[in-house]
């Protein structure tokens, strides 16, 4: 148990899990959201109007999904990669 307690690379990875915790929860989510929120409206507002899907916020509202989702990965050990701003931004 000493041995797992003293291990450097937990704290590293504790470290980077309270500041991407951190930010998903306190800076990201609330944000994430109204962002969403709004790109869905004019999502909508675009089709009645057009008829057709832009595709510019398609691409825009995809990399927000996946960043969130990439988050999440990290922070239940689903995976050991970091997310952005230690990585790319996630593309479609």
């Amino acid at each position: 148990m000493k041995e797992h307690v003293m291990a450097g690379n937990t704290w590293v990875r504790g470290f980077f899990m309270l500041l991407f915790s951190s930010v998903l929860f306190l800076l990201a989510y609330s944000p994430v959201m109204l962002i969403l929120m709004s790109v869905i409206l004019f999502q909508f507002g675009f089709m009645l109007l057009t008829g057709k899907l832009n595709e510019n916020l398609l691409t825009f509202s995809q990399g927000l999904c996946t960043y969130t989702y990439q988050i999440l990965r990290y922070l239940t050990y689903n995976t050991d990669q970091k997310p952005f701003p230690f990585s790319k931004w996630p593309s479609e």
